[in-house]
């Protein structure tokens, strides 16, 4: 049995959206402090490369720590929010914001996987929390994210399942 990481109460259930930087060194970490950790992509070369205990992201000591957390058994990779958001308790969306033609900020892909995440809850029973971690402008998760989740669920935001904003602080390299 994995040691309890310091501080924690119990081990969580734990999925994360978007295997690039933000999302690969966060599924890393929280495996190597025992939680059970699915990463969710749809590029399927990320997945197969944690699959062969392999980083998608240069990092100093990324590389060995992806692969002792990958032999743990507790990382498992897949392209399907449904099965992701069924078997975890939390989930962080780590999904690229890049700017548009425009100098805008482009929220297709965030949007999108909002309204699969929605989806997904509609046939969750148990409260579900989800952490924003992509970098999203101020009001975008009360104005955009959270009205589609809402929607597609059919849920209530507060009451049937939690919603966060965590924006990445973070240096690379």
């Amino acid at each position: 049995m994995a040691k309890q990481a310091r501080g924690a109460t119990s081990f969580k259930r734990i999925s994360i959206f978007g295997l690039g930087y933000v999302g690969a060194v966060s599924l890393a970490c929280l495996a190597r402090d025992g939680h059970r950790v699915i990463g969710v992509d749809i590029d399927q070369s990320k997945l197969d490369l944690i699959r062969s205990r392999k980083s998608p992201i240069l990092e100093e000591g990324i590389q060995e720590l992806m692969a002792d957390v990958v032999d743990s058994g507790r990382v498992s990779v897949t392209n399907d929010a449904r099965q992701a958001i069924a078997e975890t308790e939390i989930s962080f969306v780590c999904v690229g914001t890049p700017s548009a033609a425009n100098g805008s900020q482009d929220l297709t892909a965030i949007l999108r996987l909002s309204e699969q995440i929605g989806v997904a809850l509609r046939d969750k029973r148990e409260f579900h929390t989800l952490v924003i971690r992509s970098t999203v402008q101020p009001g975008t998760v009360e104005e955009k994210i959270e009205p589609i989740l809402e929607k597609a669920s059919g849920k209530k935001s507060g009451v049937d399942f939690g919603i966060c904003f965590q924006p990445e602080f973070l240096r690379e390299g």
